[in-house]
């Protein structure tokens, strides 16, 4: 039999993602990958596997899936609830999945996209070096009920039962930025207030990108909208004619002539990315070398991710096969049973 995932029911917004395909620009074609990179490095943390393996993105809906096989797989990005044959499972941690039972993930319960890890990473057909979709391109597509999805082999089948503490980023917050090519265009005062005003993600936004709706009139700048289309890149700010900031995501266009009031560190994109409609949000200019600063520690902490995952607390009433497990000795039942992990 295949190893493989049964897709039963799918959400609108489910895809393969992984980390992109860099190096398409000259020809037309932004990075793409998942919106949330942040939440691949958290899966493969949890799984104890290489970051490059594609996942399931789900844009605010889950689905249903069935495994082939018994496999490994977590779950990261934008909290949904997770059950098993009906018993619930965390978000941030990694499960085991018998063959044939059932994995159900619902909405999204705060931020916007969720991601499905597999031991193994699926094994779809590569297009331009890369397993993701890029929807905008009409490179690959969503993922559709009735799919049968490749799974690769599992080099770490053992490790399981582990959880993350995943960065806040589900609720807005404070983005931070670096000045682009055309912010000197902007009034001095006019960047105080970019900085100072409070916004709302707009309900209109997708993998192209976020609309920012500020609390007080839009920006202005001194060369309106008389700039010769450049090339920009995911986290640009543009400044569209009424005013309005729209953030570049990974599936922007490559060029674009909207004055850049800035844009936004890599490091912050995944806050962008999750901000449900409504979220609030605030910039921050930082200083070429404050940003790469913030960078290098962002780096640093993504590379000891792995060190610190925790073993995850069990309910013993919905382990099935309890006294098969070798419980640490002298513990009270009352207290410290359920910390025994399989």
């Amino acid at each position: 039999m295949t190893r493989a995932l049964n897709v039963h029911r799918a959400g609108p917004g489910l895809s393969v993602q992984d980390q992109g395909r860099p190096g398409y620009l000259a020809y037309g074609l932004s990075r793409g990958g998942a919106a949330d990179r942040l939440a691949l490095v958290e899966g493969a943390a949890l799984l104890g596997q290489d970051e490059g393996h594609a996942a399931l993105e789900m844009a605010g809906m889950g689905g249903e899936f069935e495994a082939t096989e018994d496999m490994r797989i977590a779950l990261t990005g934008a909290p949904m609830r997770a059950s098993i044959d009906g018993v619930r499972i965390a978000w941030n941690a990694s499960h085991s999945l018998p063959a044939g039972t059932r994995l159900s993930i619902g909405a999204a319960e705060s931020g916007t996209y969720g991601y499905l890890h597999l031991g193994g990473g699926l094994a779809t057909p590569s297009r331009l070096e890369a397993r993701s979709a890029h929807l905008t391109a009409g490179v690959g597509a969503p993922v559709q009920p009735g799919s049968c999805l490749p799974v690769g082999e599992d080099g770490n089948p053992d490790i399981t039962g582990l959880g993350v503490d995943s960065e806040p980023r589900f609720d807005g917050g404070e983005v931070r930025f670096v000045p682009s090519l055309q912010t000197e265009f902007f009034d001095p005062a006019e960047i105080t207030r970019f900085e100072t005003t409070e916004f709302n993600r707009d309900a209109r936004g997708n993998r192209m990108g976020a609309r920012f709706l500020p609390q007080g009139d839009g920006f202005q700048n001194e060369t309106g909208l008389s700039i010769l289309s450049e090339v920009i890149v995911p986290g640009d700010i543009q400044i569209t004619g009424d005013g309005t900031p729209f953030v570049l995501l990974c599936e922007c266009q490559t060029t674009g002539g909207y004055p850049r009031i800035g844009s936004v560190l890599p490091a912050d994109l995944p806050r962008v990315a999750q901000a449900r409609p409504g979220a609030s949000l605030r910039f921050r200019l930082l200083s070429l070398e404050e940003a790469m600063e913030v960078e290098r520690r962002e780096h640093e902490r993504r590379k000891r991710l792995r060190q610190t995952l925790r073993p995850l607390i069990r309910d013993p009433r919905t382990i099935p096969d309890l006294l098969s497990y070798q419980l640490i000795s002298g513990v009270t039942a009352g207290d410290d049973l359920e910390k025994a992990i399989p």
